[in-house]
């Protein structure tokens, strides 16, 4: 009873605390994926230099990310405002069909898609890039300092006394950082797979926009099940504007979903193996459970966190049962 109320109060603290916790979570994975290239530098130039140097390529990284990412969805907003007339034309035969079939969509569409609905939307999505650039900004603070003390930390833990906690982290923290660096190795080529096939697939289909699917997979691939999901949705929207035609839009829908199952069940399990030990399931149940908690930001770090924990729990008798349980045993 004791641990199910320390559970129950740990996540309502969480989701309380989200301006505190998600960056710091998002903090730490940055620190794992980039201590390996701040350790290499700060072993032939001054630390100062290294950890600028390190910022930098960061910071680079995720703009250009950023950029691809922002570019892709500009073309797309650019392309459903030049082809307006068409789409609003489909439109009007869908709402007529809907209606011979005793459905009235114009009454649904006057009630959320009005001037003012519009207005708020334009507000929030405002409001949203200011939480972004602020959320952003409290990650590379984190990020700046950890990087300074990452040293420090692992010398008070090497000669931790106070009983084996020192001990469980040191290790469990290392084993961590290597698996994320492994999780995020591979999850990386995988998207760019996906993303080239989609791309292929879309060029060869005659999909307009055939570069940009390309590059919202790539992009999406980086939150499990939702994202790929997601990726596949638009382009099959598109596809029946495209060709007027739902048995089209079935097959593009079809075939992407083939793609993603292709990569993400057969090619991706056999680049990453038994090595992050995490069953699909808990893969699922995080992806979900975190994008609760923290949106956007927890679809992107829940994986990384499910795999923190259970790392962590493996270094210790008393907490084994529970890597033992929601993992997958090694081959």
């Amino acid at each position: 009873m004791f641990g199910v109320c320390t559970v129950i109060l740990t996540v309502a603290a969480l989701s309380v605390a989200e301006t505190v916790f998600a960056p710091l979570a998002f903090a730490l994975f940055i620190i794992a994926m980039a201590w390996p290239l701040q350790r290499r530098l700060q072993a032939h130039m001054p630390r100062l230099l290294a950890l600028a140097l390190t910022m930098a390529a960061t910071i680079l990284v995720i703009v250009v990310f950023a950029g691809l990412v922002a570019w892709a969805a500009n073309r797309v907003g650019r392309f459903i405002i030049s082809d307006a007339a068409h789409i609003q034309a489909l439109y009007a035969s869908f709402a007529d069909w809907l209606e011979g079939h005793g459905i009235a969509l114009a009454g649904i569409w006057s009630q959320y898609f009005n001037a003012d609905q519009l207005i708020r939307l334009v507000q929030q999505l405002t409001a949203r890039l200011h939480t972004v650039a602020s959320f952003l900004i409290v990650v590379f603070i984190y990020v700046l300092l950890g990087l300074l003390e990452v040293d420090d930390a692992w010398e008070t833990l090497r000669n931790w006394r106070h009983g084996q906690f020192g001990e469980v982290l040191l290790a469990g923290g290392t084993s961590t950082a290597v698996k994320l660096r492994r999780y995020m190795l591979v999850r990386t080529l995988m998207s760019v797979i996906t993303g080239l096939l989609v791309w292929a697939f879309a060029l060869f289909a005659g999909l307009p926009l055939a570069a940009e699917w390309g590059v919202i997979a790539f992009a999406l691939n980086f939150i499990p099940f939702i994202g790929p999901f997601i990726a596949t949705m638009f382009p099959t929207l598109f596809a029946v504007a495209q060709f007027e035609s739902w048995q089209m839009a079935v097959v593009v829908f079809a075939c992407l979903n083939v793609i993603q199952f292709v990569v993400g069940s057969y090619l991706e399990p056999r680049f990453v193996g038994n090595a992050l030990s995490i069953s699909p399931f808990l893969v699922l149940f995080a992806v979900f459970f975190w994008t609760f908690l923290w949106g956007i930001p927890g679809a992107f770090i829940g994986v990384p966190i499910v795999i923190a924990v259970l790392t962590i729990c493996e270094q210790h008798p008393s907490s084994r049962w529970v890597a033992d349980l929601f993992g997958q045993p090694e081959q």
